[in-house]
């Protein structure tokens, strides 16, 4: 087995190695306004229900889009839409004009919800709409944690490749899938 020398590293660098999961584009409406903001701070916190945390910075103009609604959709785009992913993460909503809208901005085709009042984003491979579950955190630590009442997933491809921020406008792509089912015990990771 191989080891590692390791060094001092700056703490406020460790993002490029602890990111927890892919880039996902979320989709918010609230009062006939509705936005879309690059995201990549969030984890899964459980199964059934589906439960699914995020942190949205109280400056971001989705920020109250979400907290009023109190539901978005978390929409799953592929490596194919890196600069549109970039591009939006670049502009805040509250920065374009009154009449901008950032679907029709970068391409984006907004397809309506079935349980939510956010659209669902066409061009991602999957959108997952959701409800806040939970938002006792919200004030505190800008934590929102969702609860996935719908999901909507392309059949094709079944793993699609996905983009992961590694900061300082670096990503790093999903890699070849690697199997461990034959010995795996479920709820081990």
């Amino acid at each position: 087995m191989k080891t590692f020398r390791k060094h001092d590293f700056p703490v406020s660098e460790i993002r490029r190695f602890l990111e927890p999961g892919p880039i996902v584009l979320v989709s918010s409406s609230f009062k006939g306004e509705r936005n879309i903001m690059t995201m990549g701070w969030h984890m899964m916190m459980g199964f059934e229900p589906a439960l699914f945390a995020c942190y949205i910075w109280e400056q971001n103009h989705s920020f109250e889009l979400v907290r009023r609604s109190r539901q978005c959709v978390i929409n799953l785009p592929t490596a194919d839409l890196v600069d549109t992913v970039v591009a939006i993460g670049n502009y805040s909503g509250a920065d374009l004009a009154a009449d901008t809208d950032k679907f029709a901005s970068f391409g984006l085709t907004p397809r309506k919800a079935s349980l939510v009042q956010a659209p669902l984003i066409d061009q991602c491979h999957s959108s997952f709409e959701c409800r806040l579950h939970d938002g006792s955190q919200v004030g505190r630590h800008n934590l929102f944690i969702w609860e996935v009442v719908k999901a909507h997933v392309a059949r094709t491809p079944k793993i699609p490749q996905t983009l992961h921020y590694r900061g300082e406008g670096r990503f790093m792509l999903s890699g070849p899938d690697i199997s461990r089912r034959r010995g795996f015990k479920p709820g081990m990771l």
